[in-house]
């Protein structure tokens, strides 16, 4: 086990999601813009391996790949220890600014897609049993970061199962509703009916947001034809009876790592929030973080 002892000192940022933060394998802390509080990252990708490679993702040395075999003892000695720590020690008062003490969720996110792991049930069984040992507050959630891509597999649906049992949430990635906008944006070659396919599978699991990062382009916000093909895409979702809970709305806060990092700039928080207000008219709620 890393030394918990030897946890750096440089505050927690927003800008700064550094996976190494702690000096630990699997476990992380960061400070979440969207989730306001600190998030307890769960990095089952080391390796920096993912089966998507998203133009705006922030890991650098990214390749094609899968997680590898996870230390379950390893990861449960580290998340044992890091939640005594910020739960008892004073690594709040070190490294967290004032607003932002408290502890908003575990997230399964990291380096790759979480789901690729093959010990991905057995990770949510090992950090519900790691809860309930440090009476971790109910309402801290354990939430799944995912590009949603591998939801058909049995080992991720029963994880899923249990994550519903433990105030959990799947953040889905949908950036585009189209096939073109994916493969542009996400550097993946899915269909739309599996994504939604796979989509209704997370929400018939486990309460399930959208997740979608909105992004300038060489200088050009996302199309008209790109924000009808979600719209049209969210309202075939609900009209078929399939809700997510809302759509989390983001912009770029961190640096690509990315090839195509030079040609990404945010979008002002006016575009975002024009984006909002039509999700919302479709009956969802928006939760909208620049």
């Amino acid at each position: 086990m890393s030394d918990l002892k030897s946890l750096k000192t440089i505050p927690l940022s927003v800008v700064d999601h550094d996976r190494d933060s702690a000096n630990l394998t699997y476990v992380y802390p960061v400070i979440s813009r969207r989730a306001g509080g600190v998030s307890i990252g769960i990095n089952l990708n080391p390796n920096n391996a993912c089966n998507w490679r998203c133009v705006y993702c922030q890991v650098p040395d990214l390749t094609r790949g899968t997680a590898p075999p996870v230390e379950l003892n390893l990861l449960a000695q580290e998340l044992h220890g890091f939640l005594h720590e910020i739960l008892h020690g004073d690594f709040m008062q070190n490294r967290v600014p004032e607003g932002m003490r408290r502890i908003n969720d575990i997230a399964l996110s990291g380096n790759g897609e979480p789901t690729s792991s093959a010990e991905f049930a057995p990770v949510i069984e090992l950090i519900t049993k790691l809860r309930a040992s440090v009476n971790l507050p109910a309402e801290v959630k354990t939430v799944l970061i995912s590009n949603g891509s591998l939801m058909h597999r049995e080992v991720v649906q029963n994880g899923l199962r249990g994550m519903a049992k433990i105030n959990g949430e799947v953040w889905f990635k949908l950036d585009r509703a189209s096939a073109e906008g994916m493969a542009r944006v996400n550097d993946t070659h899915s269909t739309m009916d599996k994504v939604r396919a796979h989509l209704i599978i997370a929400i018939s699991l486990c309460p399930t947001w959208l997740q979608t990062c909105w992004f300038a382009v060489d200088g050009v916000s996302p199309s008209t034809q790109d924000e009808d093909d979600y719209l049209a895409f969210v309202a075939g979702l609900l009209r078929d009876g399939h809700h997510p809970q809302g759509v989390l709305l983001y912009g770029l806060a961190r640096p690509s790592m990315q090839a195509e990092a030079p040609r990404l700039s945010a979008l002002p928080k006016e575009k975002l929030d024009e984006f909002a207000e039509k999700i919302r008219a479709l009956g969802l709620t928006v939760k909208v973080s620049d």
